[in-house]
């Protein structure tokens, strides 16, 4: 009996080459369209799947392979009598070999395209055939990947496929499972949905994760284009997992930063930020609120990084592991290249603007996932509630660290200015010592400032705390049922208080 290798590809990288080699082990070759257009014009013998099947491709090509004899010829088990029986009987010839990769959806979405052209590249035979081949993996190989083409005729060769065949099925599996994740991403991307398909693919593997012992690596959305994930790497060794959070936060936060700011994170939380000047004054003064922690921490600017700003922060007695930019002058590299103890450390990376839209999180937890739309300022009316109306600087201040606060671990307080922040307390069990670590840090030039809560004040204790350093404007959501006990203590001692009715907590 023929053993028949069924070869139907739209990425034909080493499609001919793998064809002879099967020819040469006694496969007689079955295909479709273009692929048997390129096997044929390389000179090889080809039989059209329409030749077993008696129907012509048809639909503009939807309905080729969708036939018993193709889906017979694949899923028959030819270790069963049963099976040999019924094939034998209904003309159904063994295929050995299942050759596919799919219509290219993901190509075509994320480049320019119409709502009918991403319709027209699901495909809907070749996952079937996938699926099958995969199945009946005892007795199939599937191939998905023009990289396993001479591992499969290794193991064709030497008669040694059983383990291989199980790992083609594997692969063929997750190459369907996230063929039909991007499809249902693509037309489903909200969330109120009963179930979500995830599809991610590998972009580069870590050393390891959060710690030596953990294994790690970076898989991205292909549907996503912008954010750290997508970021290039322009000069420095590897990223490491703990780089990539601390990464995405800072960029996280000086994307929602006005023009010229600098954001720097340390432990996913910012220890300083400053939009003044330009790139290098915003660096020297978002490291003057913490230069003990903005050693070694991340650094990000929403824009192009040029030589000024490279030589202030590689000053003597400072020192980053990451800088991120949207890019950086030719001058500017040369800086950190050049400079010693930098050079084969510090990694810049590229990233482009994150927009200010919501977009899907998900985060693990033993046996499932927590999903939810990302923490986006919903820009309700913010309501003064004391007798004391902000001033214009005042304002800006509250504005200011409103934005900031967002992205420090609850309970959070910043505390600040229009255009910088002074002190951060983030991740306490209670807020007072939030307010007590942040003034801290701020000192003496938390008198005149603005403070920013994420959360409500649960008591006026630490109204009245931040009322001792001098603290002059408030910014809360509100909520509390003690919420007039706080009003009362701003007003008693001088304090505008701002009420945003939006919490953002960050766990």
């Amino acid at each position: 009996m023929k053993k028949f290798a069924l070869l139907s590809v739209s990425e034909k990288t080493g499609l001919v080459e793998f064809a002879r080699e099967l020819v040469g082990l006694g496969f007689s070759l079955l295909s479709t369209g273009g692929t048997a257009r390129a096997l044929r014009d390389a000179g090889l013998e080809v039989a059209d799947v329409a030749e077993i099947t008696g129907f012509p491709e048809m639909l503009d090509g939807r309905v080729k392979t969708l036939h018993p004899m193709v889906h017979g010829g694949i899923l028959g088990d030819t270790r069963l009598d049963a099976h040999r029986t019924q094939m034998t009987e209904h003309g159904i010839a063994p295929i050995e070999v299942v050759c596919v990769n799919l219509y290219p959806f993901e190509a075509t979405v994320t480049g320019p395209h119409t709502f009918a052209e991403a319709v027209e590249n699901i495909d809907i035979g070749g996952p079937a055939m996938v699926r099958a081949a995969a199945k009946n993996s005892a007795n199939v190989c599937v191939v998905i990947d023009p990289a396993d083409y001479g591992l499969v005729i290794e193991h064709l060769r030497n008669g040694t496929t059983d383990q291989i065949k199980r790992e083609l099925m594997a692969k063929a599996f997750r190459h369907t499972s996230y063929y039909d994740s991007m499809i249902a991403e693509y037309f489903s991307p909200q969330l109120d949905t009963e179930t979500i398909s995830v599809g991610l693919r590998k972009s580069y593997g870590l050393r390891y994760g959060e710690n030596p012992h953990q294994s790690a690596a970076v898989y991205v959305d292909p549907l996503a284009k912008d954010g750290v994930a997508n970021g290039k790497l322009l000069w420095g060794k590897e990223l490491s997992y703990n780089n990539l959070l601390d990464a995405d936060a800072a960029w996280e936060l000086v994307c929602d930063l006005p023009d010229s700011a600098c954001a720097i994170i340390k432990h996913g939380n910012p220890c300083g930020a400053a939009a003044v000047g330009n790139f290098a004054q915003s660096y020297q003064v978002a490291r003057s609120s913490d230069p003990i922690s903005a050693f070694g921490g991340i650094a990000a600017f929403n824009g192009v990084v040029d030589l000024a700003a490279a030589e202030a922060m590689t000053e003597k007695g400072n020192f980053l592991e990451v800088v991120l930019a949207t890019d950086f002058a030719p001058k500017a590299i040369e800086v950190f290249k050049n400079k010693p103890g930098w050079g084969q450390t510090v990694r810049l990376m590229q990233v482009s603007i994150s927009p200010e839209t919501p977009y899907r999180t998900l985060r693990s937890i033993r046996g499932g996932m927590l999903v939810q739309l990302s923490d986006e300022e919903p820009g309700e009316e913010w309501q003064v509630v004391t007798d004391r109306q902000p001033t214009e600087e005042e304002w800006a201040a509250l504005k200011f660290q409103w934005t900031v606060a967002r992205h420090v671990k609850s309970n959070a307080i910043v505390i600040g200015r229009g255009d910088r922040l002074l002190g951060t307390g983030a991740g306490q069990m209670n807020r007072v010592q939030s307010v007590r670590l942040a003034l801290d840090q701020a000192g003496s030039d938390a008198a005149g400032a603005a403070l920013a809560s994420d959360a409500f004040f649960p008591f006026s204790d630490s109204i009245e705390t931040a009322a001792a350093a001098g603290i002059k404007a408030v910014i809360q959501p509100g909520g509390s049922k003690k919420d007039q006990d706080s009003i009362d203590a701003a007003n008693k001692f001088g304090i505008t208080m701002v009420l945003t009715g939006v919490r953002h907590f960050r766990h």
